[in-house]
């Protein structure tokens, strides 16, 4: 057994076509077996802007306080 089985692994990117365009964000989250996929859009935004929502987004959907590793 894993010595961070109770870690959150979290990647997260974000991109727009155009700055500011049309963007998307994507974030998987990994805990143990366990795999979650989070994703959204904005018609008019900027990289900056998906990048850290792809962040926000993953930690807010945390359900408790938590160890976690964040990759961007």
């Amino acid at each position: 057994m894993s010595k961070d089985k109770n870690i959150v692994h979290i990647f997260t990117d974000g991109a727009c076509k155009g700055n500011p365009g049309p963007g998307g964000w994507g974030a998987i989250m990994k805990y143990g077996d366990h795999v979650k996929e989070l994703n959204g859009y904005s018609s008019k935004t900027t990289n900056n802007i998906m990048e850290i929502t792809a962040v926000i987004e993953a930690l807010k959907s945390l359900t408790r306080p938590c160890a976690i590793i964040l990759t961007t």
